[in-house]
Parts: structure tokens; C-alpha cells; sequence
């Protein structure tokens, strides 16, 4: 396997076309409940291509996109260099490179199973300002599958070697409520994509999972989507349903404490 950090470099351009996005009823919580306004300043850290980072950005935030892999950092540098808010930080969750206390909330959008969680949590205390939360984002698959998602995923299992062991890091509650030091919300909201045969290609080869063109297993995975496909296709689409998981908490019990912003 490559490094974390490296895992999605050839994947940039399929990550930021065919990954999902983010309910509004998301960002909507961020802002009642985790005190996200367009005064804050927002480290999103894995911040990818910049898939959430847009929508913190459409509230009027000031938003650090900290992104440890050159080739995603430098798309989401592309799709969002209409931005003044927004701020590439080549860093990543063990070192943000942001300044002491310089961050209202601290957010992650399907990254936080790729960190070293202790020294994350050490770093997002170092970052955040006291009364500061932190939000942990994941689209995942519901567990009452559809017949079209009981297929996609035996095909996933039967052809991704590595499926297994990396989707059973994600959204580890116990290592969560570690990382926000034991007080912890969660919320879900409803989401999905609409997919036809490209989308649903797309999507897949997004995953780090998932073979690569050079791989030995590419043209079996190919195949078997395509039959998933065409069993469960109406008028060429599909529907890949998510839930939309919100983890949350206060990262830093309030205290009176200087104020500053940016990266050092």
C-alpha cells in the first residue's frame, strides 16, 4: 500500500468530478450547533479537492484547506482560486502548519481514518481557540442496502483487495470520541448521487480501494461494474444512497486567550 498521503494522487481528478458532496442540513448544523459564522476561521484539514471547503467558503468563513498530497491540493487550488477566504496550507492533521490558537472550528470530510490520531488531536488542540469545535464528516452507505447496493458492494469485496481493510477504519466511533476527548454529538442526514455508467466509474475509481488501470485486477472490477450496472439501471442511472454521518464536539473547554489567524 502507499502512504496515506500518497494513496490519492492519481486519483485527483476522479475524486473532485464523481465524489459526493455535502447536505446543506450539514453545513446548516456547523452553524447552530458548532458556532461556524462568516466571521470564523476554519481549518479543513484533509481537505482533499477542496469538496467541503466550497461549502464552508459559501457561508463567508476564512477557510484553511490543509491537504498533505500535492496533486489534490493543486486541484482544489483550481477550483477554488475565485476564493479570497480560501488558503492551501501543504500540511497535514500531525502538522497543520497554522498558527497557535488561530482556528474557530476544525473540521475533516472523509479524512479522519488516514491520521495519526493522537498526534492529531494534539496539533487541533494546539490550533483551536478555546470553545473551539471540531466536526468529523463521512458519506457512508447505509446498512439497509438496496438490492443495487447489496451487489455493488459483493462486487467491491470480491474485487478490492483492499476495500475491507480500509473501510473498516472509517467512521470509528471509539477513535472519534478519543480524538474529541470523550464528549462527542453525532447527527446523519440523508444524501445520494445520481449516477449513470460514467458517474458510477467515476466514483468508484475514486477510491483508494480500487485497481487502477495498471493493475492486474482493473479489467475484472471493470467488468463486474458494468453487470451491476445493467441489472439495476433504470433509464441508464442508478442511485447510490449515503447517510451523511456529523460527528461533533467542543475540542476546547472556553478560556480567555489572544486571538490571531493564519499560518505560520
Amino acid at each position: 500500500m502507499n502512504r496515506p498521503t500518497e494513496r490519492f494522487t492519481s486519483r485527483a481528478d476522479a475524486y473532485a468530478r464523481y465524489r459526493p458532496g455535502y447536505p446543506a442540513a450539514a453545513v446548516t448544523l456547523l452553524q447552530q450547533q458548532c458556532g461556524l459564522t462568516a466571521q470564523s476561521v476554519v481549518a479543513d484539514v484533509g481537505s482533499g479537492t477542496g469538496i467541503l471547503t466550497a461549502l464552508l467558503l459559501q457561508t463567508g468563513a476564512e477557510v484553511f484547506g490543509v491537504e498533505p498530497n500535492s496533486a489534490m491540493r493543486a486541484m482544489a487550488e483550481t477550483q477554488l482560486r475565485e476564493w479570497p477566504r480560501f488558503h492551501s496550507v501543504a500540511g497535514a492533521a500531525e502538522d497543520t502548519r497554522l498558527a497557535m490558537e488561530s482556528v474557530d472550528l476544525y473540521v475533516a470530510g472523509q479524512a479522519f481514518h488516514w491520521f495519526d490520531v493522537p498526534q492529531a488531536r494534539r496539533e487541533a488542540l494546539r490550533v483551536i481557540r478555546p470553545g473551539g469545535f471540531g466536526a468529523l464528516l463521512w458519506n457512508e452507505r447505509p446498512n439497509d442496502a438496496s438490492a443495487f447496493l447489496a451487489d455493488y458492494e459483493a462486487m467491491l469485496r470480491r474485487h478490492a483487495p483492499q476495500y475491507a481493510t480500509i473501510t473498516a477504519s472509517r467512521a470509528n466511533e471509539t477513535t472519534m470520541r478519543g480524538f474529541f476527548g470523550g464528549a462527542m454529538q453525532c447527527a446523519t442526514f440523508p444524501n445520494q448521487q445520481d449516477l449513470d455508467f460514467e458517474g458510477l466509474r467515476g466514483r468508484l475509481m475514486s477510491s483508494s480501494y480500487a485497481p487502477e488501470p495498471a493493475d492486474p485486477g482493473h479489467a475484472a472490477i471493470m467488468a463486474a461494474l458494468r453487470q451491476v450496472f445493467d441489472a439495476h439501471a433504470r433509464e441508464g442511472r442508478v442511485v447510490l444512497p449515503y447517510q451523511t454521518l456529523v460527528y461533533f464536539g467542543c475540542l476546547k473547554p472556553y478560556q480567555t486567550g489572544t486571538r490571531s489567524a493564519g499560518a505560520r
